[in-house]
């Protein structure tokens, strides 16, 4: 187990973008909870050499809700879910227009589209293709899209109409994925982001924890993605949605979820690392805390969930000495 001046060892490793060893990694998850302090110290140190103290907020729009073929066992809009949520096809134009026009307001530097289902249709890439052409005409702010499973041929649709970023999270490692979803695979997801890698998307790929995945399994996650070398990587903790098959499952402690986000940072430490869902569930008190190893977030809500609304999210990133990155 490694000392708490260790650490300050570990942040230079990742400063000189050297990948600490898996004996490295369990350390940072097995710190004790007198150690965390030093912990985030040494966290900050790599976010602060290679983001500053910028902070990137985002918002994401739920497009289309529900109505879900596949059998995830985290996600309130799948078949298996009896989650009491919305259900509705994909929005019109004009309210993704109009939710655009709000996340700038939000002081967002990028409005995150999301659909569920399989994957999307020729006929919703059609929509979205026509309205994100609006969103950068009419609104000026980036756009992420995050559609299901997808192939070359529609990530070049979307890529062609102004989406800069496809997101499509891992979730979590091959290993345990088979745990948490059986109707498609964890080598769909990553054909799914090398497809749009291939046509020039950046990537945005991140994970759950907290689904009863093993240490192990969390650093197995970590690394795939330091593989992948996202432009983002949000990190989700798992929110229990009452109707879901995870609805009991609830393993993590404030702390624990900021000893993920360190470990996050120090094997990622140039990538955009984002507290998304179940930061306000999780780290409750703490959550400025996680801004250390972060430099991005949320704000308003993850589609079926509530979040920290955005004049919180812009005083805690005014109260913790940091400032919102526009651009």
């Amino acid at each position: 187990m490694l000392k708490p001046m260790d650490f300050t060892s570990l942040a230079g490793k990742a400063i000189k973008e050297d990948c600490l060893t898996a004996e490295e990694c369990r350390a940072v998850l097995y710190a004790p909870d007198e150690d965390v302090l030093e912990l985030l110290s040494a966290a900050y140190s790599v976010r602060q050499t290679f983001c500053g103290n910028s902070v990137h907020i985002h918002v994401l729009m739920n497009a289309k809700s529900g109505l879900c073929p596949e059998d995830c066992g985290y996600c309130s809009q799948s078949r298996i879910s009896t989650a009491d949520i919305p259900k509705y096809a994909l929005v019109s134009r004009d309210r993704l227009v109009e939710g655009a026009m709000a996340a700038k307001e939000a002081k967002a530097k990028r409005f995150c589209i999301v659909t569920s289902g399989r994957g999307a249709t020729w006929g919703e890439i059609d929509s979205l293709s026509e309205a994100v052409h609006r969103i950068r005409d009419e609104v000026g702010i980036k756009v992420c899209c995050c559609v299901g499973l997808l192939d070359e041929t529609k990530a070049r649709a979307l890529k062609d109409a102004g989406v800069d970023r496809l997101n499509h999270n891992l979730n979590t490692s091959e290993e345990f994925y088979s745990e948490i979803c059986t109707s498609h695979t964890y080598q769909d997801r990553l054909d799914t982001l090398r497809a749009a890698r291939s046509v020039g998307l950046s990537l945005c790929t991140g994970a759950i924890f907290g689904m009863g995945e093993s240490h192990d399994d969390v650093i197995d996650t970590l690394m795939a993605l330091r593989d992948l070398a996202p432009q983002s990587i949000p990190i989700n903790f798992l929110i229990p949605i009452e109707g879901t098959p995870l609805q009991g499952v609830h393993r993590l402690t404030p702390y624990q979820c900021l000893r993920i986000l360190c470990l996050a940072r120090f094997l990622n430490p140039r990538q955009e690392i984002r507290i998304s869902g179940g930061r306000e569930f999780h780290l409750r008190s703490l959550q400025a805390m996680a801004l250390y190893p972060a430099n991005s977030l949320f704000v308003d809500g993850y589609l079926t969930t509530p979040g920290q609304s955005t004049k919180d999210a812009w005083r805690m990133i005014e109260d913790m000495g940091f400032e919102i990155q526009l651009d």
